[in-house]
């Protein structure tokens, strides 16, 4: 058992799914199910063994503020009614976290680079999370957006050459995944909300930032996920059953996905 648990695809993949749709199972009727993302994240960080807060180092800050977001959501989804605009405040709150997130890193280069480094950071998260938050009360397209973000980052940090920054992204896809199977099965019944969608935009333009600075990806690989929420929002066919609106929904968010892949894989290869 010791063995299976420390494989990297039970941890950033089986039981983060596992965990997402348990979650999403039994808290959908409690407006709990947007909790599935973070607790899949949560999970794949405490297998790997980074589950702790001694030293705040960016990748432990990513894991934080992808905590505070998901419960940032949830006390929205409880209090307040989705307004016109929220979604653009809630990008540029998260936008300017993500610079705390990122301070060390972005210190550590001359002024202008940094500058310039901080603003596509900021942009990246604004941008992820602005379409993501749009589109919250739709189950189906919040959940496809977080598996296409999350597979998208995780197998594109991959190539990039980061294996614990792969491993948190494919987490969040595969937690979505769960929560993506509770909204088939139950329709109507399952909300994604502010919960789900601030969880997945915000942790997953945090690893495509950290995958940028931090490793090899390519700032252009990054930045093409923050098109895969404004992907799903193409046609679904809305009267058809929930699992066809899911299918066809996927294809929109991984073909994106899929092109970010293959700019980092072509990245990959002409630097090796």
């Amino acid at each position: 058992m010791h063995e299976l648990l420390n494989h990297p695809a039970v941890q950033g993949g089986v039981a983060p799914f596992i965990v997402g749709l348990a979650v999403a199972l039994i808290g959908f009727r409690l407006r709990l199910a947007g909790l599935a993302a973070v607790a899949g994240l949560l999970t794949a960080v405490f297998l790997i063994g980074n589950f702790s807060l001694d030293s705040l180092t960016t990748m432990r800050k990513v894991v934080v503020l992808a905590v505070l977001a998901s419960f940032t959501g949830l006390m929205g989804d409880f209090a307040f009614k989705p307004r016109r605009g929220a979604e653009y405040v809630l990008g540029a709150i998260f936008g300017l976290a993500s610079l705390w997130v990122f301070w060390g890193p972005l210190a550590q280069k001359p002024l202008l680079a940094a500058l310039l480094a901080g603003v596509a950071v900021f942009a990246l998260v604004f941008a992820q999370v602005a379409f993501t938050v749009a589109h919250q009360s739709d189950a189906i397209r919040t959940g496809v957006s977080g598996l296409g973000l999350g597979l998208g980052v995780g197998v594109a940090a991959v190539l990039g050459a980061s294996g614990l920054i792969g491993q948190y992204g494919m987490s969040i896809g595969a937690a979505s995944g769960g929560f993506l199977l509770t909204a088939v099965i139950f329709g109507r019944g399952v909300g994604a909300g502010a919960t789900l969608a601030l969880g997945v935009s915000v942790v997953t333009a945090l690893l495509g930032a950290a995958a940028v600075l931090l490793a090899n990806l390519p700032w252009y690989s990054a930045a093409l996920l923050a098109l895969v929420p404004l992907a799903v929002r193409l046609p679904i066919a809305g009267r058809s059953h929930p699992a066809l609106q899911a299918v066809l929904a996927s294809i929109y968010a991984l073909t994106i996905a899929g092109v970010s892949c293959g700019l980092a894989w072509t990245a990959s290869r002409a630097a090796g």
